[in-house]
């Protein structure tokens, strides 16, 4: 449907959600009301389950020729089956009869670098295996199905009262989740686990299968996956072509199995056909995925207080590390490539906070949650709803109490747990240090063997010489910035370049043989051994505070928050019955509808739908790390070789939709009218990132590479056909 058409529609009727609560679960019923154009139906993200009734419609209305039983059904095949969630992050789908999965460069990047070396970089080079036989192992590596969702809310709350407190809630809650879980029906090569919706007001049960043979099949050179790299990241317009390949393999029976060279490609009950017309203002567009957490509901204080007070401390600290490991990558190729992946994700949400910040101010957001809490408020004294009456003014009163100590932790995490990365090896030993104090030899070796393995890994990309300054304006900012009364003394009036040059030439922390040696030995004699040590022991002050002083005191504010905010979600859905309310997202298998359509960023600028690789040329820079451009692609551009995958002589590249994505959808795939693979997601324009927090349908965009142009370099560039081969492509609009 073509979007006049819609409007046409729209002003007739559309399908909303009304909520009821029985035992605490919510439940979704059909009300036809009224509503002025497509803004109303755009956002949020569905549980597939209950898409009957109000979303199916709603889908409809945005040009969905797909019954609600094609996305989600247990019983046959359907859409679901082909999504899966990508190593615990991201997500996939399956593109062939084979197995054969599809996610984002960014999300294979790890695995990528595994394979990596100076004399073998595919990275740089790209990869594509030619045959099974090619394809490359990851043992850490895991997929995961969904099967099956149940609610389960009426045995999860079973024997929870109001009069109790939060503590002894939660307390039977878990409780009855760890017994449904266990006495879900299953196979017993699956697995079954309990999540929360509506802030606790629901629970569904989730069925799944966990792979964990998964291989990787192919991947273009960063300078197309990465194309643009952290200039672009998280901007449109984009010309990134950011996905790669992966098999999942199963045994002789299309079960899970640990790696073998006996098992053999999996076999899906779905896999996506790809279609090859292409986009157009007003599609329709279904991403389905793994979103990773929104907060959608939280009051105009606690959005207040992440935007004006912690997340420019965690921008500042981010802003600092960037800069150094940056310079220490443009010297040294070897460096390049060990802190690669670990820059990209550091400045991934770096960016995306600056972002966020900016979308929140430019939506007007803190004010109309304000609004909406007047409302609030008016309608709860109007009814007389008792129960509700202090819910604003507990949040006032609890979040003021919470912000130091918020922002005391927002420190340590950024500091001493993600970006100093030998303060990050400081607090493995420390807990080592406390399995030993607390369950004595026995803990201390179970803990020992795992930590030895994940130090492997750790030092295989760490450079001391890179994290010594890091260490050094990091621990100092640390000391100028976080709320005095949770620093340790060690961090008062020090001079924190003297500090660092001690720790990293005497710490044996800084290498992964002074970490073997000074864990080798009897627990009595290796926490000897690391209390003499001035690295671990600068690291054991700021653990000690966040483990006494700081955690203890978060997690009792932040129970009597959730506490209320389960609460005032409850209220919102009985105050506001005639509103959408969807859960916020929390890792779980998500569907988001809505259309390919361009935006206005700011006052005179318009942004189109779609990017070419006429574009890719036009930023590019040779031999720049981010716009270098690969010869064999210039020679595509030069010849217009595009193969059946072009359009009117041009190659597209990207697209945008109004489709509400956040961190775990990157990898899901966009999906037309028909259920056919238009494209894949990997990331949201600037503007809107603040949709985890204020989704608005005005300049809320996630951004998608077109996969055409996926299929254009799987064949025309990397001359993979054998991969092409694999698929259905297929062409519903002729």
């Amino acid at each position: 449907m073509k979007r006049i058409q819609l409007y046409l529609l729209l002003a007739l009727f559309v399908v909303s959600c009304k909520t009821v609560q029985n035992n605490g679960a919510v439940a979704q019923i059909n009300e036809v009301t009224t509503v002025p154009d497509t803004r109303e139906i755009q956002g949020g993200m569905w549980i597939p389950s209950l898409l009957e009734g109000m979303n199916e419609q709603e889908m409809k209305l945005l040009g969905s020729k797909m019954t609600a039983k094609d996305i989600y059904d247990v019983n046959n095949s359907s859409l679901k089956d082909a999504i899966v969630h990508f190593n615990g992050g991201c997500t996939s789908e399956i593109i062939s009869p084979n197995g054969l999965l599809l996610t984002n460069h960014h999300c294979g990047y790890g695995a990528i670098q595994s394979h990596s070396s100076v004399e073998h970089d595919y990275l740089k080079d790209g990869f594509w295996a030619k045959s099974y036989d090619e394809e490359l192992a990851n043992p850490s590596m895991s997929v995961t199905f969904i099967k099956r969702i149940d609610d389960v809310t009426t045995e999860v709350l079973e024997g929870v009262t109001e009069d109790m407190d939060e503590a002894a809630k939660m307390k039977i809650i878990n409780q009855n989740i760890l017994k449904v879980a266990k006495a879900a029906q299953k196979e017993t090569w699956q697995d079954a686990n309990v999540k929360s919706f509506y802030k606790g007001n629901q629970y569904l049960l989730f069925v799944t299968e966990v792979f964990k043979d998964v291989r990787l099949v192919g991947a273009p050179p960063s300078s197309i996956g990465k194309y643009g790299a952290d200039t672009d990241n998280w901007m449109w317009p984009r010309h990134t072509g950011d996905f790669s390949m992966f098999r999942i393999y199963a045994d002789a029976n299309n079960r899970p199995a640990a790696y073998s060279k006996d098992n053999v490609p999996y076999k899906p009950n779905h896999y996506l056909p790809i279609s090859l017309d292409g986009v157009e203002e007003g599609d329709f567009t279904l991403v389905f995925g793994f979103p990773g957490r929104t907060n959608e509901y939280l009051p105009a204080v606690a959005v207040d207080q992440i935007v004006n007070v912690l997340n420019p401390a965690k921008i500042e600290v981010r802003e600092n590390a960037l800069k150094i490991i940056d310079s220490y990558m443009r010297k040294d190729p070897a460096i390049k490539i060990q802190y690669a992946s670990k820059y990209a994700s550091t400045a991934n949400y770096w960016k995306k906070w600056i972002g966020e910040n900016q979308g929140i101010e430019k939506s007007n957001a803190i004010a109309k949650k304000r609004e909406l809490e007047v409302e609030f408020t008016n309608i709860v004294k109007e009814k007389d709803l008792v129960g509700y009456q202090t819910l604003l003014s507990d949040f006032e009163n609890l979040y003021k109490e919470i912000e130091k100590v918020s922002l005391a932790r927002d420190y340590w995490i950024e500091v001493a747990y993600r970006n100093v990365e030998l303060l990050g090896i400081t607090f493995r030993a420390f807990q080592l240090e406390q399995a030993y104090l607390r369950g004595g030899e026995q803990a201390f070796e179970n803990l020992r063997a795992s930590g030895i393995n994940r130090l492997e890994g750790t030092y295989k990309n760490y450079s001391p010489v890179v994290d010594k300054p890091v260490f050094e304006k990091l621990t100092q900012l640390y000391a100028e910035k976080s709320p005095k009364e949770y620093l340790p003394s060690t961090m008062v009036n020090v001079d924190f370049s003297e500090i660092a040059k001690e720790i990293y030439a005497t710490s044996k922390l800084t290498s992964l043989e002074g970490a073997k040696e000074l864990l080798e030995g009897t627990g009595e004699e290796v926490i000897k051994k690391l209390n003499a040590d001035k690295g671990y022991l600068f690291g054991k002050e700021l653990h000690t505070i966040f483990y006494t002083k700081l955690e203890p005191k978060f997690q009792q504010l932040n129970l009597q928050i959730e506490a209320v905010q389960k609460k005032y979600m409850k209220a919102l859905m009985e105050v506001f019955p005639n509103k959408r309310f969807f859960p916020d997202a929390n890792s779980t298998l998500r569907v988001t509808y809505g259309q390919v359509s361009g935006y206005k960023p700011k006052d005179g600028v318009y942004y189109n739908t779609t990017t070419y690789l006429k574009g890719v040329m036009e930023k590019y820079v040779p031999g720049d790390y981010e716009f270098d451009v690969p010869q064999k692609l210039q020679e595509l551009y030069k010849t217009k070789d595009y193969g059946p995958y072009g359009e009117n002589g041009k190659m597209p590249v990207c697209f945008i939709g109004t489709n509400h994505t956040t961190g775990g959808n990157s990898g899901s795939p966009a999906i037309d009218a028909h259920g056919n693979l238009i494209g894949l997601n990997f990331d949201r324009v600037w503007e809107g990132t603040m949709s985890d927090m204020n989704y608005d349908p005005d300049i809320c965009r996630n951004i998608m590479v077109d996969i055409r142009y996926v299929l254009f370099i799987v064949d025309k560039y990397a001359g993979a056909k054998n991969l092409i081969d694999e698929m259905t492509l297929v062409h519903p609009k002729k």
